[in-house]
């Protein structure tokens, strides 16, 4: 089953997204809103967003790569 990726997910509130940093680094993410993630680029990983909710499970997040923007 595919998750959706664009606008039928609910937008994230813009303060909650200042918020937020990554479990792992406590750095600071960046919004991917084609992929609709979180992205912590020095930890390597990207964190899923559900109908507008931020997902900051190390185990739900996704493995990335230099090259995923």
């Amino acid at each position: 089953m595919s998750e959706p990726t664009q606008t039928s997910s609910a937008p994230v509130d813009p303060k909650l997204l200042e918020l937020l940093v990554c479990p792992v680094t406590k750095g600071p993410l960046s919004y991917d809103r084609a992929r609709n993630e979180l992205v912590s680029d020095k930890a390597g990983l990207a964190f899923p967003i559900r109908d507008g909710i931020p997902i900051m499970l190390v185990d739900e997040a996704r493995q990335i790569d230099d090259t995923h923007l």
